[in-house]
């Protein structure tokens, strides 16, 4: 069996997620640092960081892994509701440094947040090279929800969402699905299953189902125009 990984400060390259069955929880690898080519390499393998404020960088490749498959987002009848009831905007790219500090405040019965100021200084900085994006909702002015993530191919690697409205992060999860299926997106890494996704209809896969289907399209292209800053409309539900 496979022993941990440690990384230093100029390694790029990761070892292969399959040793994180060294550790049932998909653990790979422990520090590093968060600098944007290592972050890329790291979706790139399908690893992601995740650790706490006081913790060393962490670095996982769960098993098993939870996907959508753009397009096929369960729509309860609650939300079809919601959608008709509120004025909901959309925007893509309009906010994505208030997106990331609004995904970075603590849930209920959380003392702290994974998202630290470490973290967002990582993600704007993959923002501003045009890698990672957001998805913003907005009730007249105010932001009320968001969601952001990595562009990797045709693979769309969801990191974290938030909502101060009852709803909203469900919109921006359903604005996000009509985004990716419209520009030719195949997959959506939601990385690990809870409840909240499962509701929406995420599917658990294996973690070499995952890798798998990453390796397919990873270097698959998109539309170009996809990432534009802008308003974007829901589609009929």
């Amino acid at each position: 069996m496979n022993s941990l990984s440690f990384i230093d400060d100029e390694l790029v390259q990761f070892p292969s997620p399959e040793l994180a069955l060294a550790d049932p929880n998909g653990l790979l690898a422990i520090g590093g640092s968060l600098h944007p080519n290592r972050l890329l390499a790291a979706y790139y393998e399908g690893i992601f960081p995740w650790f706490n404020a006081d913790d060393p960088i962490l670095w996982w490749s769960p098993d098993p892994r939870a996907v959508f498959i753009p397009g096929e987002l369960y729509i309860s009848k609650s939300l079809k509701k919601s959608l008709r009831r509120h004025p909901w905007r959309i925007t893509i790219n309009q906010a994505f440094s208030d997106v990331m500090a609004g995904c970075a405040q603590p849930r209920a019965k959380q003392d702290g947040t994974w998202i630290t100021t470490t973290i967002q200084m990582a993600y704007r900085e993959l923002h501003v090279q045009q890698r990672a994006h957001s998805v913003e909702v907005w009730l007249g002015e105010r932001l009320v929800g968001g969601l952001y993530g990595l562009a990797v191919g045709q693979v769309f690697c969801g990191e974290s969402m938030f909502h101060r409205h009852t709803d909203a992060s469900k919109i921006a999860m359903l604005a996000l699905h009509q985004h990716l299926f419209s520009h030719g997106f195949k997959l959506l890494d939601a990385q690990v299953m809870n409840p909240h996704l499962e509701s929406l209809g995420a599917q658990s896969i294996s973690r070499t189902e995952f890798l798998t289907r990453l390796k397919q399209l990873r270097d698959l292209e998109v539309s170009p125009d996809c990432w534009q800053p802008g308003e974007v409309k829901l589609g009929a539900c």
